[in-house]
């Protein structure tokens, strides 16, 4: 295909996109207030247990408005991920070699259960974050929190955390196209434990640890199964290496 050929191929996929955002967006716009409503939850509960008022305002007067708007277009998105992600795929597809492909194929299969599993988790401990940071207030006073910065925090807790459920794809899609080395990754175990268990402590508090060790747990796992699927593809490129070195006369100094 022509760069003119390749550009109206891309105008074509983006379209297809755009247009699929906004049909799940629709929908969306249905489930957001119950979605809104589950999501300003855990505040009203944590207030209502430490005796205290906690409220969340709108400070001008199309923040109500914005408020669905925004959690219409995520969810609108998380809705439509298996049509751009297709589309996405489908404009790479012609580029990539078979094997290449099937990489890539695998890839999507992983990362987007994943993804999903990571946001159902983040959902899981919102609560238990909300209560850990409101709980610094003093007794006596009340929490006003206005909807746009309240929205922010809580999607971004979920996002991270379902982007944090990924990463240890990305690790071996790093392995496969020999950036690090399944030892590499496999010697960072410690650093891995650390920084999985620092940041599971701050999204749990401290006296929650049945749901600290079930945050922690599976992300420790994934680490190291991503550990073990990149040691054994060096193990396969090193045989086929030296079988082509052999086959090619190669003599590779130790």
């Amino acid at each position: 295909m022509s760069l003119g050929e390749h550009l109206i191929e891309l105008r074509k996929r983006i379209t297809i996109i755009a247009v699929g955002i906004v049909v799940a967006a629709i929908g969306g716009w249905l489930l957001a207030p119950p979605v809104w409503a589950a999501l300003s939850q855990p505040l009203l509960k944590v207030a209502e247990a430490q005796g205290r008022q906690a409220t969340i305002n709108y400070t001008a007067v199309t923040e109500a408005f914005d408020t669905q708007f925004a959690i219409a277009i995520v969810l609108g998105v998380v809705i439509s991920s298996p049509l751009w992600l297709y589309q996405v795929w489908a404009f790479i597809v012609p580029a990539l070699h078979k094997r290449e492909k099937r990489y890539a194929i695998g890839f999507l299969s992983a990362a987007l259960p994943l993804f999903l599993a990571g946001c159902a988790a983040g959902w899981y401990v919102l609560p238990h974050i909300v209560e850990l940071l409101t709980g610094f207030a003093a007794s006596g006073t009340t929490t006003l929190l206005t909807a746009k910065f309240y929205l922010d925090f809580s999607l971004k807790l979920i996002l991270a955390i379902g982007i944090g459920f990924v990463l240890p794809v990305i690790l071996v899609v790093l392995n496969f196209a020999r950036v690090l080395s399944g030892r590499g990754i496999l010697m960072g175990w410690r650093w891995a434990i650390l920084a999985i268990t620092v940041f599971t402590a701050l999204a749990t508090p401290a006296a929650d640890v049945v749901s600290m060790f079930l945050l922690a747990i599976p992300m420790v796992g994934l680490y190291f199964l991503a550990a073990g699927i990149s040691v054994l593809n060096d193990r396969r490129f090193a045989k086929r290496e030296a079988a082509m070195n052999a086959e090619y006369g190669i003599r590779v100094d130790e």
